[in-house]
């Protein structure tokens, strides 16, 4: 079980009662499970135990939660299971059960309980008197020598034993089935040249324990078995008996030709494939079968596996318990088939059956070849040809007529390797097996993948097709994270090599995959991405008749698609924000305006699958018109009429006002919207006045001011004239002139340098106009320009940008000037570029984008600067028509300020400034652990993105560094050989093929050396701490080296179990270094690690200290690797390894190497070495008994656990030291 102790939810729940599951359809409720019941059968696993219901039902769900809170482990059971083991249990929790019985669509009640392995120990206890102890039951222990049955036939055989190491067993059970096997095994007469004896277990895949020419004695045979690991797994019988027939029975498994075969199979369910063909062909091939089945075996799967008659070769009991109970029938049935069989071997006279030979194979496709051989001697009726995948599988066989030599094998699993074995069939007996391998193609693939004709939401595949294929399988789905699990799938005929992929969502990476289908199998994937088209904006959006109060929106239309579009129209300050919808329309007039306002508008196309991207663009709505063409006329001594021409229809009133030119009050009158004239009365006779009006329009706004002068007429006198004759007086009228000659004076396209100047001339008598103008703070000296009295347009330029100027225009006439008009102009200002956006944010790129300034720019200049990091400020420029950059070679997640500047004829316009970062291309959770002496490991949460890491240990006292590439999907690393008490710097750098992200950085100071605290005389002395030295290895001199296996399956906290074991037995040594023993160690997995050589220390108190800061290295387990390791690395004189002292391997593992073991150990052992191995749980104990030294009653141990490192201490260090000084004896 991979799950630590530590970790409390995690549990290992074992299924009792493997059977085969059959479901029916649930009539009405489901009844609950009754009588639950808790039995202790490990510290720290329970079985659950529990009555069935009444009815039919289908399964059970078995829940297990802490009563502490935390995760709820659940586990499907079948309808026949009563029973279920807990494992990984913490003894003092409380747990919470729950047991429903459940048909398809109902479930039952819960049955529900808590329980606490401490609190049923101690009932247990209470109750101990009334319960029988099972470890003194004869079920639990092998029959006394005098009571087994002992089979005294001189007759011999060949048995090979196979025995379900499934999961439905459970460690406590296999147990009881060594103790069976142990007295089955009791019962024979074994030896080399006597009853030969095999094993094999098997669960998902069978492996062969031990061979029949593996041991010499039945000693050796019964230690064998008392050390068989339990393996677990499935129940594949029909696989591990056709594994015997092609594996054990075999000459060079030690299987003699002329000797009975037996083959015994033991079981505790139904198997998961089928077993009557694997059988029959054991049985043809003279093996006969006895079937053991236990609790829920298929007793009808027993009676197809055995050979006839039932009665005497298939066994049935209802419990483990209860096995002892059939030795005797069993040992005694066998004992006298064993008899029989010799007999009809001796009393039957067969020649010699020849194997076939020379096996060939060719035609070699993905999908099968041709297998041929040379044909065997004899009469042959058929060969069978038996054929399976090398890495496990079902065996499938081909038999053709005798006179063939060659077979097609058809149907095969591409680029796999296979076994096969051709065997001739005579009439009453098979040969031999003539055997090989083979390993098919790969499946052809598609290819030219093209993907074309791309929309919105579709795009077309295809591809150049394969021959023989069946059909093909198109995966498509979207790259976009978040989306990625939305794969779609499409199978299609072989004919078939274009298809549309449809449904796609619009501007969405697609990735799309093509497997070329051979039936039920795929080649290998032929993969290609697209984009899908964004929904289509509207395009060219123009403004036009643009007011104070509206302005018309025109457009290009997006797609004939389109089902309409969305404008959002906000003023560039953020104040307010409009949105209207519109039809199948490409112009909109935009209404009820404030003026001299920007608005920026946005306009979506609408879609049935969404909206596009915006078309974007802004303006500026004019100020609010001026009334035009005001003019006085009929004008009389007091009074005068104004009027004007309305520019609006949205004018709410009219201010006009006046005042005498001379000086005065001012007054003022309010006039109606609709009003174009008003007559002023009251005036003073004969006096100039000046005239203002300005428009208020519905939104408060008012327009700018238009002014007119107009005088009154004089009072009429007379005037006296003398006459010679008479004397009269008449009167003549006189009438105060004034010229003005310039009406609706108007400046307007204003930019940031230029004002137009424009009005209207109503005196062509006028010669020229003086054009005068300055700024409004008088800061800069009066300009003047001459301008024909036929022009009425002047530009003004160059002028200061967003600087108020007053223009004043005089009418020159022949005899002199007339009445001057004045009005206010004002430049624009530089204006900055508007919105700035940040998009396409990358690890070392993104991009930004802005809106262009209402004024006309010369381009943008772009500045951007990193703000929490040290580096300079970096700028680019770019046209007028560019509004968006692409900002390359940036540091990963890192905040950098940009300013977009608006580039003007007369200088730079203010920035647009903005945040943006760039995407973290780093490691989180980093952290240290296992921090030693002389060694520390980092591990950290890895990075989605990562194709590698870059890892440096810096030592913050002298500087020197290590520094390591890994892989993108590993999490974790280790330094050795550091200093002790010395701070570290450890740094992991993220890299995503050529880019590499900021350091992540944490410290952490390895542990010092041991110091004892200072003593003084009052103070006692600390008691020692270093073991002791055993008395037996005083004598003792060797170059000792221990391998530890330090794969993933130890876990730490066994592993601590074994750095204790190493503590203790290198404690019992006497002297350490160069005049005694010295210690190496290397731990192993995928690669062996020297942990510390022979001559590194010279005392046991640093050499145990050593031992204590070994880190745990993890992975696979290459126990052979490290062995070769040890020659070459260890015992050298470099590393310390001096002439004529005993060479002692002592190697600790928990499982079978994934590579040769024999080979090395073999060699080193003719070379002098002594090899002890130590394996737990799931060791292979024949590998053990290669690895290790003879006799291996010395020189190997096994133990169900690391726990019971304690049960051969002792022993070890004896025969260890032994070793040691009966060689250094030989020696002198």
């Amino acid at each position: 079980m991979l799950c630590r102790y530590e970790i409390q939810s995690c549990f290992f729940l074992a299924y009792l009662a493997v059977t085969a599951f059959f479901i029916s359809d649930a009539q009405g409720q489901v009844s609950p499970p009754t009588r639950l019941r808790y039995n202790v059968v490990s510290p720290d696993s329970v079985q659950i135990s529990w009555k069935a219901p009444k009815g039919q039902f289908t399964g059970y769900k078995l829940l297990v939660t802490p009563s502490s809170g935390g995760k709820t482990n659940q586990l499907i059971l079948q309808n026949t299971a009563t029973k279920a083991i807990i494992q990984g249990l913490i003894p003092d929790q409380n747990y919470a059960l729950q047991i429903i019985a459940f048909s398809e669509d109902k479930e039952s009640k819960p049955a529900q309980g808590q329980f606490r392995i401490k609190d049923i120990e101690r009932r247990k206890e209470t109750s101990k008197s009334k319960v029988k102890d099972p470890e003194k039951t004869n079920a639990n222990k092998p029959a006394p020598e005098g009571n087994l049955f002992t089979c005294k036939t001189p007759a011999i055989a060949d048995i090979v034993i196979l025995v379900d190491g499934s999961w439905s067993i459970g460690r406590f059970n296999f147990r009881l089935v060594r103790l069976f096997l142990e007295n089955l095994v009791s019962a024979f007469n074994v030896g080399s040249e006597k009853t030969r004896v095999g094993l094999a277990q098997y669960s998902g895949d069978p492996r062969i324990e031990w061979h029949l020419n593996a041991y010499d004695t039945k000693d050796a045979v019964l230690d064998a078995v008392r050390n068989l690991p339990y393996k677990g797994g499935n129940t594949l019988t029909g696989l591990a008996l056709t594994y015997i027939l092609e594996n054990s029975f075999k000459p060079e498994a030690g299987a003699r030709p002329g000797v009975s075969k037996i083959g015994i199979l033991i079981t505790d369910g139904k198997s998961q494939d089928d077993v009557i063909p694997p059988a029959k062909n054991l049985r043809d091939a003279g093996i006969e079968l006895f079937a053991i089945g236990v609790k829920n075996a298929d007793i009808n799967e027993l009676k197809e596996i055995a050979s006839e008659p039932d009665s005497t070769h298939v066994y049935n009991v209802a419990d483990f318990n209860f096995m002892h109970t059939i030795v005797e029938g069993l040992t005694r049935t066998v004992c006298s088939r064993v008899e029989e069989q010799e007999k009809e071997i001796k009393g039957t006279i067969v020649a010699s059956l020849g194997a076939p030979s020379d096996l060939v194979t060719s035609e070699v496709t993905a999908r099968g070849f041709r297998v041929s051989w040379t044909h065997a001697p004899g009469k042959v009726e058929k060969y069978r040809v038996v054929y399976y995948p090398s890495r496990g599988g079902q065996p499938e066989e081909v038999v053709v007529d005798g006179s063939l030599s060659t077979a097609v094998l058809k149907n095969l699993m591409s680029l796999t390797e296979y076994q096969i074995a051709v065997f001739a069939i005579y009439s009453n007996a098979a040969s031999e097996g003539l055997r090989g391998t083979e390993t098919t193609l790969a499946l052809p693939m598609a290819s030219d993948l093209q993907l074309y004709d791309v929309s919105q939401s579709s795009m077309r595949a295809k591809w150049n097709g394969v021959a023989g294929a069946t059909g093909y399988m198109i995966l498509y789905a979207p790259l976009t994270e978040g989306l990625a699990a939305d794969e779609k799938e499409i199978k299609i005929g072989e004919a078939s090599t274009d298809l549309e992929l449809d449904g796609l969502l619009p501007n969405t990476e697609y990735t799309v995959t093509v497997y070329a289908m051979f039936g039920e199998e795929a080649s290998d994937p032929l993969t290609g991405q697209e984009t899908t088209l964004p929904l289509s904006p509207p395009a060219n959006l123009k403004f036009s008749d643009v007011g104070h109060s509206s302005a018309m929106l025109t457009w290009d239309p997006a797609s004939k698609n389109v089902n309409g579009y969305r404008i959002m129209y906000v003023k560039t300050d953020g104040t307010e924000t409009n949105e209207v919808e519109v039809g199948r329309v490409s112009t909109h007039t935009l209404k009820s305006l404030t003026s001299l306002t920007e608005y920026t508008v946005a306009i979506f196309s609408l879609y049935d699958e969404g909206q596009s991207e915006p078309l974007t663009g802004s303006f500026t709505t004019k100020r609010v018109p001026a009334p035009q063409h005001l003019e006085i006329d009929e004008a009389s001594t007091d009074s005068f009429r104004i009027s004007w021409k309305p520019t609006s229809s949205d004018i709410a009133f009219y201010r006009l006002a006046w005042i005498p030119l001379d000086g005065g009050e001012s007054e003022e009158v309010v006039i109606n919207g609709d009003a174009d004239s008003h007559v002023i009365e009251g005036l003073l006779p004969n006096t100039e006045y000046e005239v203002s009006l300005l428009a208020v329009f519905d939104d408060e706004s008012e327009s700018e001011v238009v002014a007119v002068l107009g005088a009154t007429f004089a009072r009429t006198t007379a005037i006296p004239t003398t006459v010679t004759t008479t004397s009269t007086r008449t009167s003549k009228p006189t009438t105060a002139v004034f010229r003005t000659g310039i009406r609706n004076l108007v400046i307007d396209d204003e930019t940031t340098s230029s004002l137009r100047v424009i009005w209207d001339i109503s005196d062509y008598n006028v010669q020229q106009f003086r054009v005068t103008y300055l700024t409004a703070n008088g800061d800069r000296a009066e300009e003047v320009v001459m301008v024909p009295g036929r022009q009425n347009t002047l530009l003004l330029q160059p002028l200061l940008s967003d600087t108020e100027y007053k223009v004043t225009i005089t009418p020159i006439y022949s005899d002199g000037e007339g009445v001057s008009v004045s009005a206010p102009g004002k430049t624009l200002p530089l204006s900055a570029p508007r919105n700035l956006r940040v998009s396409d944010e990358w690890y070392n790129r993104l991009r930004i984008s802005w809106d262009a300034p209402p004024s006309p720019t010369m381009g943008y200049r772009i500045v951007y600067k990193p703000i929490n990091i040290p580096g300079p400020a970096l700028e680019t420029f770019v046209g007028d028509d560019i509004n968006t950059i692409l900002i390359l070679n940036l540091f990963s997640g890192t905040e950098y300020s940009v300013k977009v500047f608006a580039s003007y004829s007369t200088g730079f316009s203010d920035a647009l400034t903005g945040v943006a970062k760039t995407l973290y291309l780093g490691v989180t959770n980093l952290d240290s652990y296992q921090v030693r002496m002389t060694s520390l490991c980092a591990q950290w949460q890895l990075h989605r993105h990562a194709t590698a890491y870059r890892v440096v240990i810096e030592s913050l006292v002298d500087g020197k560094k290590q520094e390591v590439n890994l892989g993108g999907g590993t999490p974790r690393h280790c330094f050795f050989e550091l200093m002790p008490g010395t701070e570290y710097k450890i740094s992991v750098h993220t890299q995503l093929q050529e880019i590499e992200g900021p350091a992540v950085s944490i410290m952490e100071t390895t542990l010092p050396f041991p110091t004892q605290p200072p003593t003084t005389p009052s103070t006692p002395p600390p008691p020692p701490t270093i073991p002791p030295a055993k008395e037996v290895c005083k004598a003792a001199k060797a170059d000792l080296a221990f391998l530890v296996d330090g794969s993933w399956s130890i876990g730490d906290d066994n592993f601590n179990k074994i750095i204790s074991f190493l503590y203790s037995t290198v404690g019992a040594l006497d002297k350490i270094g160069p005049d005694g023993t010295q210690v190496a160690i290397i731990q192993f997995s995928d690669d062996p690690r020297t942990e510390f050589k022979l001559n590194a220390y010279k005392t046991k108190e640093t050499l145990l200290e050593a031992i204590q800061q070994i880190a745990y290295k993890g992975g696979n387990t290459k126990t052979g690797k490290a062995i070769k390791h040890a020659r070459e690395v260890l015992f050298t004189g470099e590393a310390g390894m001096r002439r004529g002292i005993p060479k002692v391997l002592v190697v600790i593992t928990d499982g079978r190497s994934q590579d040769d073991v024999n080979k090395v150990s073999r060699e080193m052992q003719l070379d002098g070495f002594s090899f002890f191995a130590i394996g737990v749980a799931d060791a292979d104990y024949s590998e053990l008994v290669n690895i290790g030294s003879k006799p291996s009653e010395r020189h190997v141990f096994f133990v169900d656990d690391f726990d019971a490192f304690t049960k051969i201490e002792d022993e070890l260090i004896t025969f260890v030291c032994e070793t040691a000084s009966a060689k250094k004896v030989e020696e002198l």
